[in-house]
């Protein structure tokens, strides 16, 4: 059988590559080496539910648990020593006086009275902006820890005998700070809402929260974005001692 002409066939034919022909042949080389690196790298394992983000949050959760369990522990402690060091410590009246007081502004005894509770809370998961807004950003929608310090530190300007943030009390060495979307406070972690409790007079609390600039911006936020804010009155609220430890590890006295 004859050939058609323009497709001449013989043993000396050499074979020629087109262009087109060796990009694509690049284009697969490359789609395996991407393919083969990513195996190597996940090791076989969905990258997009790799475990170890799990596992973090796992034991960020066991270790809040275990640190409360631990601040139950050192009250019950901490109670025996007290009932103990009353029986006879051989102090006079003025020094248990004193001894009192600085227990008092210590925050590790029982306070009562009147007071208010302030919560706080992300915006709603479909938030959108009220007219005359901009559009918000996720950064627009979520408590941060400025927003708990404004708080806090006003009430404290406000006459506050005692401040409790969820469920621990203040005192001079706690620390409010937020890592992403959660409170972290003496070792434990928190969500929201967050609600903070203070004991004192009503009216100077709830004067000193309207005239803090910082929670005035705030509420630009609650009106634009829809974050929470609530403030509840209380005739009378009591706030449990401060249980945990009160050693320093990051402070040296002054000599």
């Amino acid at each position: 059988m004859s050939n058609s002409a323009g497709t001449p066939e013989g043993p000396g034919r050499t074979t020629r590559w087109r262009p087109v022909q060796v990009l694509t042949l690049a284009v697969f080389a490359l789609a395996g080496l991407i393919f083969v690196t990513s195996f190597n790298t996940a090791k076989g394992t969905n990258l997009r539910t790799d475990a170890s983000l799990l596992r973090l949050s796992d034991l960020i959760e066991e270790r809040s648990h275990k640190n409360a369990g631990l601040d139950e522990s050192t009250a019950a402690l901490r109670s025996q020593v007290d009932s103990l060091a009353a029986r006879d410590d051989g102090s006079t009246r003025a020094e248990d006086a004193r001894l009192d007081a600085l227990e008092a502004s210590a925050g590790t005894t029982e306070v009562r009275g009147s007071g208010l509770t302030v919560t706080l809370d992300d915006a709603p998961p479909n938030a959108q902006a009220a007219p005359g807004y901009p559009e918000p950003q996720a950064n627009d929608l979520v408590i941060h820890q400025q927003d708990l310090q404004a708080v806090v530190n006003a009430l404290w300007q406000g006459g506050a005998e005692g401040i409790r943030v969820m469920d621990q009390r203040l005192i001079s060495t706690s620390a409010v700070r937020c890592v992403g979307n959660t409170l972290i406070l003496q070792g434990r972690v928190y969500s929201p809402p967050y609600k903070i409790t203070a004991v004192g007079d009503r009216g100077k609390l709830s004067r000193a929260l309207a005239d803090s600039p910082a929670i005035q911006n705030y509420q630009l936020y609650v009106k634009a974005y829809g974050l929470g804010w609530k403030v509840d009155e209380h005739k009378a609220v009591t706030l449990p001692g401060y249980s945990g430890t009160v050693d320093l590890h990051h402070a040296k006295p002054i000599s």
